[in-house]
């Protein structure tokens, strides 16, 4: 039998629990203490709930807070083509999504699962993490003018997907209260050229204003995740670099689209790759709106030497396919003033009428031969209607000129 002094050897090692007599709390008088517990020491054991009984959801709940901390409210304001298309991503991965556009789409969006707001006062008021500016370039300031900024969160992250960068940058830093973050991005494809998946196409964007608070850091790149998950290929850029780039790349693109759309070209039984490639290029094109293509104009400050350029270039390639169309027809020129040569004289009274009348049958003759070559086929005269050749006009200063 172990004594007390035994036992009191023993107690250090007794973790500190609450004592049994917790209930003293709610009787005033104590109960006696048997003998055998005199010569512990006070407390010797105490006892505490290990486990307390929890709410029957309560796992669900800590597993849905779990998941729901990696995810956004994100509102869509312009719900166009555009806007549907990153939705319908956007809510697949688990995103909370509202949207508001001055035409109304409730129908697209509740297809999607999207809440759709008519009043932008409505939107505010569900207090989103992120406004997602998909308008058009040309509309981007006066929507972003209408928006009740004073009725968001005071740090709102406010990101653009626009076209060209430099303007929408400017612009935001200008209007948006110096707490909003802001972000400049842009997803080089679009409804048709990422309809198979975004894996491997371009997502460039420039932080440019983030706040230094963890709770900003993570929500900005919990929104560039969006991005990375769909396999992206994220490009960190400055807006002015993107928007240099943009204008040979993209803007160029839409030009030859447009160029080739209005040429109405067709299919035909023996396509080339090249040929399907055009074709494919002009399908692209054609299903944006024009005010996309007039904004890539109007608001990319190198749109216009690109387009300068494209002129000149285009006038350099017709220059060196006339020079070569001209030293064909001066061939047979020469080798008809030689045939006109040998012809029996018959000079008249003036040398120099006769050597004018010899120059204008042998360039009428020479260009007779080549407007037969030419005209031989529909297609042939029609390219010769169609374009400003100074050929034409040369044929006009010797008076002949091509009867239908």
């Amino acid at each position: 039998m172990l004594l007390p002094s035994s036992l009191r050897h023993l107690s250090p090692a007794v973790p500190s629990l609450p004592s049994f007599s917790h209930h003293r709390l709610y009787n005033p008088k104590p109960l006696p203490i048997l003998p055998c517990f005199q010569f512990f020491p006070k407390p010797l054991l105490r006892i505490r709930a290990i486990d307390a009984a929890q709410p029957y959801d309560y796992e669900s709940r800590m597993a849905s807070r779990f998941h729901n901390s990696d995810k956004l409210k994100i509102a869509i304001v312009g719900f166009g083509n555009f806007g549907q298309f990153l939705a319908k991503t956007i809510v697949r991965q688990g995103h909370t999504v509202l949207s508001h556009s001055r035409v109304d789409h409730s129908d697209a969006a509740r297809k999607l699962g999207v809440s759709f707001f008519s009043d932008p006062d409505d939107l505010a008021e569900e207090h989103p993490e992120v406004i997602l500016l998909c308008t058009s370039i040309i509309s981007t300031e006066s929507v972003l003018r209408s928006l009740p900024l004073q009725r968001l969160k005071r740090n709102t992250l406010v990101v653009d997907v626009l076209s060209v960068k430099e303007f929408p940058k400017s612009l935001m830093l200008e209007l948006l209260p110096p707490d909003f973050d802001v972000i400049c991005s842009h997803p080089m494809f679009g409804p048709e050229s990422g309809a198979k998946g975004w894996n491997e196409l371009f997502f460039v964007y420039e932080k440019v204003r983030i706040g230094s608070d963890e709770s900003r850091v993570s929500r900005c790149e919990k929104f560039l995740s969006i991005f990375e998950r769909e396999g992206c290929r994220m490009v960190e850029m400055s807006c002015v670099d993107h928007d240099r780039y943009a204008a040979e790349s993209q803007f160029i693109t839409h030009t030859v689209g447009r160029v080739l759309n209005m040429l109405m070209l067709e299919s035909t039984p023996i396509n080339t790759k090249g040929y399907e490639t055009l074709l494919d290029l002009v399908k692209n094109t054609a299903a944006d709106s024009f005010d996309l293509y007039y904004g890539l104009f109007m608001y990319n400050k190198n749109a216009m030497e690109m387009i300068e350029r494209l002129d000149l270039a285009f006038g350099a390639l017709k220059q060196q396919l006339f020079g070569r169309l001209h030293d064909m027809v001066r061939k047979q020129l020469f080798g008809n003033g030689e045939k006109l040569q040998t012809l029996p004289e018959n000079p008249p009274q003036n040398g120099a009428s006769f050597a004018l009348t010899t120059y204008l049958e042998a360039t009428r003759q020479g260009f007779r031969t080549f407007l037969q070559l030419m005209t031989s086929k529909p297609q042939n005269l029609r390219k010769i209607q169609s374009s400003r050749l100074l050929l034409l006009d040369l044929v006009t200063s010797v008076n002949f000129l091509p009867r239908r």
